[in-house]
């Protein structure tokens, strides 16, 4: 049995039965970090203690208490979040030498349900980007095949668990960095409902969008995890309890709808086939398909990429080399330290949005881009509101290609911001969303996942999360 390769339910069910201790699973993760982590690079820190918290555990499992399901569970966090005395860099040079003085809410409610925090997941630095080619300390690679990206900003997270360093670890989503990577290297990846989840300790990019949540083999360890961090916080005035009434609803009597702007043009035919074949498996499995049109789905990354640049500007003013940051020492006046700190801290994806960003909060252009593009995210958050009136849930593919190769848009952002086309309008109405494998492309002689995604109504997390358990079930003895 390799240890390193269950499932969080697995080795809850194992400890119980007292068929191996919390010791002998983080010795697996570890060990499986230390043979393969030179070529995936999904960890920029491991955790020394990690090792030590495990072995104090075993006591309480030989013990036979009574003991939550995340118990003794190894996990890693995206290096965004806080956790007490780590090394939190964002993937970026401005945080290289920084530790974290506090542990993010998420990470406390993980400890307090026995978790233990093996190590950082590297990422695209402050969370920018769909690759993570952007970390400052290289990227992380696809554990399906080295040559392509993992996907990103949380490609380290995702590709840590696909490639069975950890049952399950943390990711961040601002316009898909949780569903994006998660499709990219075949497992799920959550984003929760904007406020079901404290933002507390999370190094923030763009405020109004970033939600925390839960990365894993399977939709049901996403379900354990969730359950454990959500929650209203009093560090996170916008946090609010997530609707926690859930009716049992078979498939059969399930309706889901298909955005006819997300199967046309700009979707690769092989993930089509593979979504195609899925919505097909749940019509088998009796459940009702309807086409719905989300009208300004066209409109989303434009005002995405106004709205999220300049919430950066803001947000990473902070970054000044006084307080905290890189510091350049030879700058002889206070203007010299703060461009020189900034120019050789930051990387050219961050300089691009903060530069975009400053533009479009200025004096002359507020009202035509910022203001405007907040218009389209109100009616993009009503194209989901209609549509949930016809129907429960809607589904289709998380991108429009498998995982690209690296450097296949190194020259051309735009391209890249296309891999989340379907991703950001749901960060822009703030609707829980999750993406599961639902089967794979072939591409030069390896077998890339395919990921298919399900979003729900606004802060009906759990209800959604029940039905991709349903959903994950039905595809995989179809894979």
């Amino acid at each position: 049995m390799n240890l390193n390769e269950l499932t969080i339910k697995q080795i809850s069910e194992g400890y119980r039965k007292q068929e191996f201790l919390p010791s002998d699973v983080v010795s697996a993760c570890l060990e499986a970090i230390r043979k393969k982590d030179g070529e995936i690079h999904a960890f920029l820190e491991v955790s020394e203690s990690a090792w030590e918290e495990a072995k104090q555990a075993d006591t309480q499992v030989k013990n036979g208490n009574a003991l939550p399901q995340l118990f003794g569970v190894p996990m890693a966090l995206k290096d965004n979040i806080f956790a007490e005395g780590t090394k939190t860099t964002a993937g970026s040079r401005m945080l290289k030498d920084y530790r974290a003085p506090y542990s993010a809410t998420v990470v406390q409610k993980l400890k307090n349900h026995g978790a233990i925090i093996i190590g950082k997941t590297n990422m695209d630095e402050f969370a920018m980007g769909s690759s993570t080619e952007n970390s400052a300390f290289g990227p992380a690679k696809n554990p399906h095949d080295t040559s392509r990206v993992p996907g990103g900003s949380s490609g380290g997270s995702a590709a840590a668990v696909a490639a069975h360093f950890v049952p399950a670890a943390l990711g961040s989503d601002t316009g898909g960095s949780i569903r994006q990577p998660a499709s990219f290297c075949g497992i799920a990846g959550f984003k929760p409902s904007y406020g079901a989840v404290s933002r507390h300790g999370l190094i923030a990019m763009a405020s109004s969008l970033d939600q925390i949540g839960p990365m894993a083999k399977t939709v049901k360890d996403t379900e354990i995890l969730f359950r454990a961090i959500a929650g209203k916080d009093v560090f996170d005035a916008t946090t609010a309890p997530v609707d926690s009434e859930v009716h049992e609803k078979a498939l059969k009597d399930t309706v889901f709808g298909i955005p006819r702007e997300y199967m046309g043009e700009g979707l690769d035919p092989e993930v089509e086939a593979v979504i195609r074949n899925a919505i097909k498996k749940l019509e088998q499995a009796g459940a009702a398909i309807k086409e719905i049109s989300l009208p300004n789905s066209s409109s989303a990354l434009p005002a995405y990429y106004i709205i999220v640049p300049s919430e950066v500007s803001t947000n990473l003013a902070r970054f000044e080399s006084i307080r905290y940051g890189h510091r350049n020492h030879e700058a002889k006046t206070l203007f010299e330290t703060y461009t020189k700190s900034r120019s050789e801290g930051f990387g050219a994806e961050v300089k691009r949005r903060v530069m975009l960003g400053t533009y479009a909060l200025s004096a002359g252009y507020y009202e035509a881009y910022y203001v405007k593009a907040q218009k389209v995210r109100s009616l993009i958050r009503e194209d989901f509101s209609r549509a949930f009136v016809a129907v429960d849930y809607i589904i289709g593919p998380t991108t429009p290609t498998p995982a690209f190769h690296f450097g296949a848009h190194k020259d051309n952002p735009l391209a890249m911001y296309l891999a989340d086309v379907y991703t950001v309008a749901v960060n822009l109405a703030g609707n829980p969303s999750l993406s599961l494998n639902a089967g794979f492309a072939e591409e030069e002689g390896k077998k890339l996942p395919i990921g298919l995604q399900v979003i729900a109504p606004f802060m009906k997390d759990l209800a959604l999360l029940n039905t991709a358990v349903k959903i994950e079930d039905l595809l995989k003895s179809a894979i």
